[in-house]
């Protein structure tokens, strides 16, 4: 050994590409929200966004019901959202109010479904709301 220090070249690495500042900020974004750091009503939000996408609308209200004040939540949907989105999250939500476990509940799994669909067809206003908020993020 010739007590020379050598650096390893890496002619097969590729180079990192830097994001786009808006995807930038859209990764913020969800970074915020999982240090439970994003604004309100934006936080409800995405909290509401990711439980319909990963189990639906009954599994939105059974997960904030047991970690949050699930009324709350709601109503700051409700001051966000608007036209079918709120009419739906509406429908949903009387229909989770009415669900008992103890009974047959053919009719709300129906009406959680239909929500569910309607949830699905409008999610990209849901995209748009919460891209305004990304731009506003700073890097």
């Amino acid at each position: 050994c010739t007590g020379k220090l050598y650096k390893e070249k890496k002619f097969f690495q590729k180079k990192e590409e830097e994001l786009p500042i808006e995807a930038q900020k859209w990764n913020k974004m969800w970074d915020l929200w999982v240090e439970e750091e994003a604004d309100s009503p934006y936080a409800e939000l995405m909290t509401y966004q990711s439980e319909v996408n990963n189990g639906g609308h009954m599994q939105f209200f059974d997960n904030v019901s047991n970690t949050d004040d699930l009324p709350k939540n709601v109503e700051v949907l409700y001051s966000i959202l608007t036209g079918a989105l709120r009419e739906n999250i509406e429908k949903a939500y009387n229909a989770f109010l009415a669900y008992d476990e103890n009974d047959e509940n053919d009719t709300i799994s129906e009406i959680m479904d239909e929500c569910d669909d309607v949830f699905y067809a409008n999610e990209s206003e849901i995209e748009r709301i919460l891209q305004e908020y990304a731009d506003t993020i700073e890097l």
